[in-house]
C-alpha cells in the first residue's frame, strides 16, 4: 500500500491508498498540525505501508522529521514528490516547471484527474489560497497566490491599532456588514470569491474546483457561471493520480527529482 504525505504551511495530511482504489477512496487517513507531527510514527506502525509519496512545501526541517516517522523501507520506495515538465498527463507550461511549487502541481494533476476534457480552476484555500488554470487538454498555465482567509484577517488584526482578531469560526455575515468584525469577515471573503471568479472567467472554465480547509466558508461568497465541486484533499488526489501514472509507466518511485 503507498502512503500518501501532504505536508503543508501548517498541517501534515496523509492517507493510505490501495492500488487500484478510485480516487479519494483511502484505507486509512489522518491529519495533525506541525506541533503534534512526532505522533505519525505511532499512527503509521500498524498499518501495510510499501512506498511512500511524499509533497512537502513545509521546508526542509519538517521533510527530515516526516522522514524520521517512517517505517524502516528501501530508499526507492520512498520518494518525494516534485514539479516536473510533464506528468499524469498534465504538462508543466510554468516558466520554470521546477519552481512551481509542488502542491499546486499535485492540485493540479489531481483536477485534471476529476475534470478530464474539461477547462478547470482549481483553488486550493489553507494558509494561502492558490488558484491554477488547467486547459481542456491537460496544460497547467499558471495561477494567483493570495493570503489564505484567515491569514488576511490576522493580518489586519496584527498591523492595525484597533482592528480585532476574528474567530476562525464566525459566523458569515450576510450583505453590508454593520459591524466590525463582520466587515472585516466580509472584505476577506470577498477578496478570496472575486480571485476565485475573475480567474474562471479568465480562463472561459467550464468548472471549478474548491478544496483546502477554507473551502466551506468561501463556496458560499461564490457566485460562478460553471459548476462548483467541493473536493476534499486535492493535493493528495493528486498525488495519488501521479502514483498511479508512474506505476502503469513502469516507473514506480520515480517521481521526485
Amino acid at each position: 500500500m503507498l502512503l500518501l504525505i501532504d505536508a503543508g504551511n501548517t498541517r501534515i495530511k496523509w492517507a493510505l491508498s490501495a492500488p487500484a482504489s478510485t480516487a479519494g477512496a483511502w484505507l486509512a487517513s489522518g491529519t495533525v498540525a506541525h506541533a503534534q507531527l512526532d505522533t505519525l510514527a505511532a499512527a503509521w506502525a500498524s498499518l501495510d505501508i510499501s512506498g511512500v509519496l511524499l509533497s512537502n512545501v513545509a521546508g526542509t526541517a519538517i521533510g527530515a522529521r516526516l522522514r524520521a516517522q517512517l517505517p524502516a523501507l528501501p530508499p526507492p520506495a520512498i520518494a518525494t514528490f516534485a514539479s516536473l515538465p510533464r506528468l499524469a498527463g498534465l504538462r508543466n507550461d510554468y516558466r520554470d516547471p521546477a519552481q512551481l511549487g509542488c502542491d499546486r502541481f499535485a492540485a493540479a494533476i489531481g483536477a485534471h484527474a476529476l475534470a478530464p476534457g474539461q477547462a478547470v480552476i482549481v483553488a486550493n484555500c489553507g494558509t494561502a489560497t492558490t488558484i491554477d488554470a488547467i486547459t481542456a487538454d491537460g496544460v497547467f498555465l499558471g495561477g494567483m497566490i493570495l493570503p489564505g482567509l484567515g491569514l488576511m484577517a490576522s493580518s489586519l488584526a496584527r498591523n492595525t491599532a484597533q482592528l480585532p482578531q476574528i474567530a476562525g469560526d464566525s459566523p458569515l455575515p450576510a450583505g453590508f456588514a454593520d459591524n466590525t468584525d463582520d466587515a472585516i469577515l466580509s472584505g476577506c471573503l470577498a477578496a478570496q470569491a472575486g480571485a476565485i471568479e475573475r480567474a474562471v472567467r479568465m480562463h472561459g472554465a467550464s468548472a471549478c474546483l474548491l478544496s483546502g480547509g477554507a473551502a466551506s466558508r468561501i463556496a458560499p461568497a461564490l457566485t460562478l457561471p460553471v459548476p462548483l465541486q467541493l473536493v476534499d484533499n486535492i493535493v493528495m488526489i493528486g498525488l495519488q493520480a501521479a502514483a498511479r501514472s508512474g506505476e502503469e509507466a513502469g516507473q514506480q518511485g520515480t517521481h521526485a527529482c
